[in-house]
C-alpha cells in the first residue's frame, strides 16, 4: 500500500468514525410513554386524555400532533384557569412532558364511539424529530385518580 492509499484509508476511517457519533438513527429510542388513560366522559362525543412522555435521550423533541381513528384529538394547556389549544409541546432532553388534569391534556372531539370504562382508545403521537409512537389508552372510571398523581 502506498502513502496516498494509506492516507485515504485513514481519512475514510475517520469520517466513518465521526458519522457513527452523529445523532442520527432511530430518534424515538429515547421516548417512552407511561400512565396513559382516559376518564370515562360524561359527554358522548368529547373526552380528555392524560399520559406522561419521558425522554431519556440527550436531545429535546416536540410533540406536534396526536391522531386517532376514534375522532379528532387536540392538545391543550391550562394556565391560570384558562384552557388554550396548542400546536406543539416540548419534550425536554432527560425530562418529561406530563399531561394531567388541570394542566396539559388531550381533548378528544367528534368521537365515533363513547369511551366506556374497560375499553381502550388507540392514539398515535407525532414528534418533530422522533418516530411516531402508538399508545393504547385504557378508559378508566370518571373518578379514577392515578397513583402517579397525573
Amino acid at each position: 500500500m502506498n502513502r496516498a492509499s494509506t492516507g485515504l484509508a485513514v481519512l475514510t476511517g475517520a469520517a466513518l468514525l465521526l458519522a457513527g457519533c452523529s445523532d442520527g438513527g432511530d430518534s424515538s429510542a429515547g421516548l417512552s410513554v407511561s400512565g396513559a388513560y382516559i376518564p370515562q366522559p360524561v359527554s358522548a362525543d368529547m373526552a380528555a386524555g392524560y399520559l406522561v412522555i419521558s425522554n431519556s435521550g440527550s436531545s429535546k423533541d416536540e410533540l406536534t400532533s396526536v391522531t386517532s381513528d376514534e375522532g379528532e384529538v387536540t392538545m391543550h394547556t391550562t394556565e391560570g384557569g384558562a384552557m388554550e389549544q396548542v400546536s406543539r409541546l416540548p419534550v425536554p432532553a432527560h425530562g418529561q412532558l406530563v399531561f394531567k388534569s388541570g394542566a396539559n391534556h388531550l381533548m378528544f372531539d367528534k368521537l365515533k364511539r363513547t369511551p366506556k370504562e374497560g375499553r381502550t382508545v388507540t392514539v398515535e403521537l407525532h414528534f418533530a424529530t422522533s418516530d411516531p409512537v402508538v399508545v393504547k389508552m385504557p378508559v378508566k372510571s370518571a373518578t379514577y385518580v392515578p397513583k402517579t398523581g397525573h
